[in-house]
């Protein structure tokens, strides 16, 4: 990173670092403002960097909390852990509880919609409202080719931790408007995936994805889809960018039909990064979604 754009990624990220102790690891959290709690919940290859452009509209009246997943972001790298979708629900849980978030809306995206759909079911008490985008929270209808190669053996791990191909083409692959992608913002999403031993986690998300129903994840999977009809009477925004080969429109589909109440927005132009996308659309879209279904216990 040698640009002075590159270098600056840290003025896009202007937040205090918070963290919680998990049995000696640095679980590390953003912790913005006050007010009924948001809490944001990222994917693989990302971290909070990716909502910097949703805390700072909000933290003036929320409690804005963007977490980072251990062995992503500012969290700690364990080069042995288990990186499943399991563990992490549970570390979330954790947070929930020992932040003592309540009535919150939960914001998500990408592997982020199963950890914290997985969290939700477990502190339903807990739960006001859900905001999703481009995610998924069931076993797999498909997996595309670009990330099932990511899974060959010993070339697999090569590129995704010796050339960090998997965070460095998401840069360019998961966004439609390539001039979002400024020099700052790559730098930011990269940063703290800079070495092999940095990028554990992305190759362990890739590999928890279950291809099989032998892979433990699978069931994980569809314990957290056969629950989310008890989450249906929440209010649930799903935010989609339509151009995304990943999370396609079959996936948002398959939340309109869990959540059929849901309020539903189709950014035909935005891709996988939507918030990277869209944002200056999307923060309006939450506001009235925040402000229609506010309830009097949201506001204490």
């Amino acid at each position: 990173m040698t640009s002075p754009q590159a270098a600056d990624w840290k003025a896009l990220y202007p937040f205090e670092s918070n963290q919680l102790d998990l049995d000696g690891l640095r679980y590390h959290y953003i912790d913005e403002g006050s007010g009924p709690p948001l809490l944001m919940v990222h994917g693989n290859p990302t971290w909070s960097f990716y909502w910097r452009n949703l805390i700072v509209p909000f933290r003036d009246r929320f409690r804005t909390v963007a977490v980072d997943h251990i062995g992503c972001g500012l969290s700690d790298k364990p080069p042995r852990y288990p990186y499943t979708l399991s563990q992490h629900v549970a570390n979330l849980g954790e947070l929930i509880e020992q932040l003592d978030l309540r009535n919150l809306t939960l914001l998500a995206h990408d592997w982020g919609g199963a950890i914290a759909l997985g969290a939700a079911l477990r502190h339903a008490d807990r739960v006001g409202r859900l905001v999703l985008f481009n995610t998924g929270a069931f076993p797999p209808p498909f997996i595309p080719l670009r990330i099932r190669a990511c899974r060959t053996p010993v070339l697999g791990q090569f590129a995704l931790r010796g050339l960090n191909l998997f965070a460095r083409a998401a840069v360019h692959m998961a966004v439609e408007k390539p001039d979002r992608m400024t020099p700052a913002v790559r730098a930011g999403l990269l940063a703290p995936y800079d070495n092999w031993a940095n990028r554990v986690a992305v190759d362990g998300f890739v590999r928890d994805i279950p291809m099989t129903r032998r892979h433990p994840t699978w069931q994980t999977l569809a314990d957290i889809e056969a629950g989310l009809p008890s989450l249906a009477h929440l209010p649930v925004q799903l935010i989609w960018g339509m151009r995304d080969w990943c999370f396609t429109p079959a996936c948002l589909s398959r939340f309109e039909s869990l959540f059929p109440q849901a309020e539903v927005h189709r950014l035909e132009d935005a891709g996988h990064y939507v918030v990277e996308d869209a944002h200056e659309r999307i923060v309006p879209l939450v506001n009235r979604f925040l402000e229609s279904t506010a309830s009097p216990a949201s506001t204490v």
